[in-house]
C-alpha cells in the first residue's frame, strides 16, 4: 500500500510526497513556496509576470523578469532550508532567460509546461544542481520527452507530472478532451507510470510520476497514489491560506465560488483553460477587453490584434485583488474552498485523510 513517505527528485528528499503548483501571475511566490517547503512539501515559485511585480526595480520587463526571480528565490530560501522549484512556461518569450537564472540561483527543481521542454537540459551548467522535471498530460509526450533528452543531453528527466484535465490553468487538452473519460487522470497516471518505468529498467534511474489535476483531499491522494503515482501536486488547496501571496479578494473568489461557477475558457496562450466565473470574463464575452497595444512581449502565442485581453495584466491585475480587472484560474475542485488556513493545517488536514483512506482500505482488504 502507498504511504505519505518521503519523495525523492534524484538525490533531494521531500518529507511528504505533496508538491505545491505553480501559479501566476504572482500567486506563488517566496510566501507560499516557502511556506509548503516548510511542511517538507515542494514549493514552487512561478515566474509569469514577475516582471510586472518587478517593474520598479528595472528599465524594463525582461530585466524585472530576471530581477523579480533572483529575489523570490532568494527570499524562499531564507525563509525555508526545504525544497524550492521554479515553475516555467515553455510559452514565454524570455523562457530561456527564467531557466537560466533558475540554474544559476541554484532553484532546487524547474517544473517547465505549457508546451513540450524538448531542450530543457540544455540549460545545465557545470556543477548544476537544479533538478529538471517536465509536465506532461499524455504517455506519448512522457516518452517522447525521456528520449530526446537522453539522446541529445544523456539525461533523463529527475521525475514527471502528469497533469490531468481538472487542473487550474492552462491545460495541455484540446476542449473536447476535457470531459472525455480517455483523459482522465485515473487513466493517464497508469499509463505514464508504464511508459517511464521502461526507461527506469533501461537506465537504473528511479524517476517518480506525480499526479496533478483536481486533487484536492487526502482521499484523493490515497486513490491517485494507489494507482502508481509517488506524489501528487496541488495548487487550488494552497490559494486559501494565509501564506498565499495573493491578495484577500482574490483567495475569497475562491471562497464564495460555487460548483458552477468554475468554467473552461479560450485563453490568448492558445490553450483552454479553467477558471472562476466573474465581471471580467463576461466583460470578454461581449469584446469589451481588446489590448490596443502589447507593451510586454511576454507569450510566443499571442498577438495582440487577435486576443480579446491581455493575458499578464489581466491576471496580474486579478493578484492585486483587481477582480472586476482580473480573474481567477481554478482547478474543478476549488469551489470546496470555506476558509482561510495555514498551510500547516492544509497539510496537516491532507496527511490526517490520506491516512483514514489507507486505513479504510486496509480494513477493507483484511475483511476479503
Amino acid at each position: 500500500m502507498c504511504n505519505m513517505n518521503n519523495l525523492k527528485i534524484g538525490n533531494l528528499t521531500a518529507r511528504i510526497p505533496i508538491i505545491q503548483g505553480g501559479m501566476g501571475v504572482g500567486i506563488s511566490l517566496s510566501g507560499l513556496a516557502s511556506a509548503v517547503a516548510n511542511e517538507g512539501g515542494v514549493g514552487v515559485i512561478s515566474c509569469a509576470g514577475l516582471g510586472l511585480i518587478y517593474r520598479n526595480s528595472a528599465k524594463d520587463y525582461m530585466e524585472a523578469c530576471i530581477i523579480g526571480l533572483k529575489e523570490e528565490i532568494r527570499k524562499a530560501k531564507e525563509k525555508s532550508s526545504g525544497v524550492i522549484g521554479v515553475n516555467i512556461m515553455m510559452a514565454l518569450t524570455n523562457f530561456s532567460d527564467m531557466v537560466k537564472t533558475a540554474i544559476a540561483e541554484k532553484a532546487d527543481v524547474i517544473f517547465a509546461g505549457a508546451g513540450l521542454p524538448m531542450d530543457l537540459p540544455k540549460y545545465r551548467t557545470e556543477g548544476c544542481t537544479t533538478k529538471l522535471v517536465p509536465i506532461v498530460s499524455s504517455a506519448r509526450a512522457a516518452k517522447i520527452i525521456c528520449e530526446k533528452w537522453k539522446t541529445l543531453y544523456d539525461y533523463l528527466p529527475d521525475l514527471v507530472v502528469v497533469e490531468g484535465p481538472k487542473a487550474g490553468g492552462h491545460l495541455g487538452f484540446k476542449t473536447t478532451q476535457i470531459e472525455d473519460p480517455d483523459f482522465t487522470i485515473e487513466k493517464l497516471i497508469p499509463e505514464v507510470v508504464r511508459e517511464v518505468a521502461i526507461f527506469e529498467e533501461k537506465y537504473n534511474q528511479e524517476i517518480p510520476v506525480i499526479a496533478a489535476g483536481g486533487i484536492y483531499t487526502g482521499e484523493d491522494m490515497y486513490n491517485i497514489m494507489q494507482l502508481g503515482a509517488k506524489g501528487v501536486q496541488i495548487s487550488s488547496r494552497f490559494v486559501t491560506t494565509n501564506e498565499c501571496d495573493a491578495d484577500i479578494k482574490f483567495k475569497n473568489s475562491y471562497i464564495k465560488a460555487e460548483l458552477d461557477d468554475v468554467e473552461i475558457i479560450q485563453s490568448p496562450v492558445g490553450m483552454p483553460g479553467r477558471a472562476l466565473k466573474g465581471e471580467f470574463l463576461e466583460r470578454v464575452k461581449l469584446g469589451l477587453t481588446r489590448p490596443k497595444s502589447c507593451p510586454y512581449n511576454c507569450l510566443h502565442t499571442c498577438d495582440y490584434k487577435k486576443v480579446p485581453y491581455c493575458i499578464i495584466l489581466t491576471l496580474f491585475n486579478a493578484y492585486k485583488g483587481k477582480m472586476d480587472k482580473g480573474y481567477a484560474f481554478a482547478g474543478s475542485n476549488a469551489y470546496l474552498a470555506t476558509k482561510i488556513s495555514s498551510v500547516k493545517e492544509i497539510v496537516d488536514d491532507l496527511r490526517s485523510h490520506f491516512e483514514n483512506a489507507q486505513k479504510l482500505a486496509l480494513s477493507k482488504l483484511l475483511k476479503k
